[in-house]
């Protein structure tokens, strides 16, 4: 029997992931990728949900307070200045986009259907990941272009930690005045936000905003007082 061991010309089979090119084990004959690959896009898979979501999170913050409509509320406060990278990874063409471009070239691959719509990128997100994760098995076996798709993989997880490193690094800046009324009368007191939390806390009256829902609230209270304050002024 042959044994290609002992044929100098025999070239042993290496993982197709770029970076990577190890010998595959014996016990990984007939894969494309190594099981460590497989393993390390797994977890970065998993790992990109809560990431999506903390940056989902500080751009809502960014775009200000919004109606029961989803619509902008207009308001004239200041929002918390906008970074193009965070926005980048989690509009359209950001997250959502690229995993959703994966799951369909696997689909056509395994020749089903294009993915479904599955509403906005906080919405389909975790979709896309969830049918990544299961059908990861498959790819690492069976298709040939996984090496791309595990390097674009780590590229957008790589992407998504460093924006959300750097979140905890901005510093303060200013969103408007305190709309709390203490003893009947306004506080307005400047408050001071960082993109990395929606937690305020005003340093003069002690009102706090902890939660999204209470930043929304302080958002149209501060939109309240403006506009009383312009029909006075009118």
């Amino acid at each position: 029997m042959h044994n290609p061991v002992d044929d100098q010309t025999y070239a042993w089979p290496t993982c197709i992931a770029p970076n990577c090119g190890r010998q595959l084990w014996v016990a990984e004959a007939g894969r494309l990728a190594c099981r460590p690959c497989e393993d390390q896009t797994a977890k970065r898979l998993t790992e990109l949900a809560p990431l999506f979501s903390r940056l989902s999170e500080t751009a809502t913050l960014m775009r200000g307070a919004t109606r029961g409509g989803g619509t902008t509320s207009g308001s004239k406060t200041p929002p918390i200045p906008p970074r193009l990278e965070v926005l980048a990874l989690t509009a359209n063409g950001g997250v959502a986009t690229r995993l959703r471009d994966i799951e369909d070239a696997w689909r056509a691959a395994l020749g089903w259907t294009v993915a479904p719509w599955r509403g906005s990128p906080a919405q389909a997100v975790p979709k896309h990941l969830k049918f990544l994760v299961d059908n990861l098995p498959w790819a690492v076996d069976s298709y040939e272009s996984v090496g791309q798709d595990i390097d674009d993989i780590r590229k957008l997880h790589a992407e998504c930690v460093a924006v959300a490193a750097n979140e905890h690094r901005p510093g303060r800046v200013k969103i408007g005045r305190c709309p709390n009324q203490v003893d009947g009368l306004l506080c307005r007191a400047e408050l001071t936000a960082t993109a990395s939390s929606h937690r305020v806390h005003c340093g003069q009256c002690g009102t706090r905003w902890e939660t999204l829902g209470e930043w929304k609230q302080l958002r149209e209270q501060q939109d309240a007082v403006m506009r009383e304050d312009a029909g006075v002024a009118a």
